[in-house]
């Protein structure tokens, strides 16, 4: 009965360690905007998406890949849009069946966004995409584990 209980806490150390390993291949895509727009694309764990595939779609075809290329060693691309092109730019990352999308707002260019291009006072930077928190993920192995315990504990009652 004891090697019951302390296999059942083996394995639940091991499930709880498990989210944590997947989640370790997620993406991040950050952008910069300016007169071109730059992306850095890393992962997780904070490498970048070296010669990961980019594919941008503008919002008027986003079936058709309006560029593509790859990003650099650092895992940077930068693209200049069609001004003309306002509305949601889908920005497309991926590399070894890892990646993700963001979307960047454009809006039709402007005499007063032209000036506040050029002279570099219209820059922003915005993070796309997401991972969990630490919080989360204590949470969701503690949610694991308390169903693994619940249910080997039930399995192993005893029947009167």
């Amino acid at each position: 009965m004891h090697r019951r209980y302390v296999a059942i806490i083996i394995v639940c150390l091991i499930m709880s360690a498990a989210p944590t390993m997947i989640l370790a291949h997620g993406a991040h895509i950050t952008y910069t905007t300016g007169p071109a727009i730059s992306i850095v694309a890393t992962y997780d764990s904070g490498e970048p998406m070296a010669d990961a595939q980019v594919a941008v779609y503008a919002p008027d075809d986003p079936m058709t890949p309006w560029m593509t290329g790859t990003c650099d060693a650092e895992g940077r691309f930068t693209f200049i849009p069609d001004a003309s092109i306002s509305g949601n730019w889908e920005v497309q990352v991926r590399q070894a069946g890892h990646g993700n999308i963001i979307t960047i707002p454009i809006q039709a260019e402007t005499t007063t966004n032209s000036a506040a291009m050029s002279s570099g006072m219209g820059s922003t930077a915005v993070s796309g995409g997401g991972g969990y928190t630490p919080l989360q993920i204590v949470l969701m192995s503690g949610s694991i584990i308390w169903g693994l315990v619940g249910t080997a504990l039930f399995f192993m009652r005893r029947r009167n």
